[in-house]
């Protein structure tokens, strides 16, 4: 293919012809070329962004949990008695037909690859399917379909919170003892089998809500892939964790575990500065998803801090309730603005927030899913996205400026093209099998509405 402008680890470069081998990977890139008759053309090319965490079920949710209940203050707590109602109904027919449209509007979106954080393991009230598998077959058959670069992350969720509660309502369809999880852990492998070669597996403890000390340290010890868990999200999850351990959650992993680089923490909301300032220190990605945290009134992350520390962050659509590489990034800037009441806060001196964020978010998200992208460079794989930013009437803008107009002012009718592991997904702001995919979704989601 060949790039009017390209953005190259070493910057910006101009008439960029980039070789893809048969393998997927980057065969070769070449500055000052010329195009061939057979390349195809785009004004801009980025490596594209790998989104770090995301359960595809809850985009069918959209619109469902945005009235106010009858009582009290709506929270992540309320929301979530909403999320088991909507998944007592679901088949997993259903689940596959949600799964390929949020993993094609990743695509559309600019995301060329996703670690699905899958949690959704049985059926209603709990009883495993035939195949123990069964839904982790249905999100490798979604990836297949779309051609989404996939590292499956299956969960283990074995206690209601962190005081070891049994699991109760819709907890129950995820709910393992260790010894099942680690079968369907297996059997999760057993599915991606025939998917591409950039196709990974990894494991997920839920949560400190989700998992006890045992069950965590045998996992950790157990798992060589990428390792993902959710802490320090909710406030009530701290006051949990410091009734049970006698300390906030972040301070009781980092004190009893050894978190490495290849951790990926979702959230990370409410960390004292000191625990933010060691979680830097890791090596972890921070794995922050802030359309889904505003939300869900979660709170807002400590970027500048983590930052200044050296910490390594990538984004995940999460609720997947907007899909959207620049609107996470914007989200993530802003609340810091807001917070903070300054601007440009996520840059260093004479930066563009826009490239900051962008490369921050690149190297994080190919880390927190183990895969070998996040540059325009030979031997990685050939996750690409082309832009066109006067879609969004962004006129003239070149180099820094042309991110920054994109993440801040722009939208996905910037997204013309999308690779992922070389394969041609997304042509003219479209996925190739778009028609089909949205129409196995619609009939999906109208079902589940009559039924719940």
């Amino acid at each position: 293919m060949y790039a009017v402008t390209a953005l190259l680890p070493s910057g910006w470069a101009q008439d960029v012809r980039v070789e893809i081998g048969a393998d997927g990977r980057i065969a070769g890139v070449l500055t000052g070329a010329t195009a061939t008759p057979t390349d195809v053309r785009v004004p801009v090319l980025l490596p594209a962004i790998s989104n770090l965490h995301s359960h595809t079920f809850q985009r069918a949710m959209a619109g469902l949990s945005e009235a106010r209940g009858p009582s009290g203050r709506d929270s992540f707590w309320t929301w979530r008695e909403i999320m088991y109602r909507f998944l007592d109904v679901l088949t997993p027919d259903e689940l596959e037909a949600i799964a390929a449209f949020a993993f094609m509007e990743m695509q559309e979106a600019g995301f060329g690859a996703i670690a699905e954080f899958h949690y959704l393991h049985h059926q209603p009230g709990g009883s495993p399917y035939e195949d123990l598998g069964e839904l982790s077959t249905r999100i490798a058959a979604a990836a297949a379909e779309t051609g989404i670069g996939l590292t499956l992350l299956p969960v283990h969720y074995a206690q209601g919170g962190v005081d070891g509660r049994p699991l109760a309502g819709g907890q129950l369809r995820f709910g393992n003892d260790l010894d099942r999880f680690v079968r369907l852990h297996e059997r999760a492998g057993e599915a991606l089998a025939p998917l591409p070669h950039d196709t990974a597996l990894g494991t997920a403890p839920h949560s400190l809500r989700a998992v006890g000390p045992d069950d965590l340290r045998h996992l950790a010890a157990r798992s060589a892939g990428p390792f993902h868990m959710h802490i320090a999200e909710q406030e009530k999850e701290i006051e949990e964790t410091l009734a049970v351990f006698g300390a906030r959650p972040m301070t009781w992993l980092l004190d009893n575990h050894d978190v490495d680089a290849r951790w990926c923490l979702i959230h990370c909301t409410h960390m004292t500065p000191g625990e933010t300032g060691q979680l830097a220190g890791t090596g972890a990605v921070a794995g922050l998803c802030p359309v889904t945290e505003g939300n869900l009134g979660d709170g807002i992350f400590d970027g500048a801090r983590f930052l200044d520390g050296g910490g390594q962050f990538g984004i995940g659509s999460d609720s997947n309730i907007r899909i959207s590489v620049a609107g996470e990034l914007r989200q993530l800037e802003y609340s810091q603005r807001l917070r903070d009441r300054a601007r440009v806060v996520l840059a260093g001196a004479n930066e563009s927030a826009g490239r900051n964020l962008y490369e921050r978010a690149l190297a994080g998200g190919a880390q927190a899913l183990g895969r070998d992208c996040g540059a325009i460079e030979t031997g990685r794989w050939a996750d690409l996205v082309a832009l066109n930013t006067e879609r969004d009437g962004l006129f003239g803008l070149v180099g820094d400026r042309l991110l920054d107009g994109w993440i801040f002012a722009g939208s996905n009718l910037s997204v013309t093209d999308v690779w992922s592991a070389g394969r041609h997904c997304v042509r003219d702001g479209r996925h190739a099998g778009h028609e089909g995919i949205a129409g196995r979704y619609a009939s999906a989601v109208r079902n589940v509405l009559s039924r719940i």
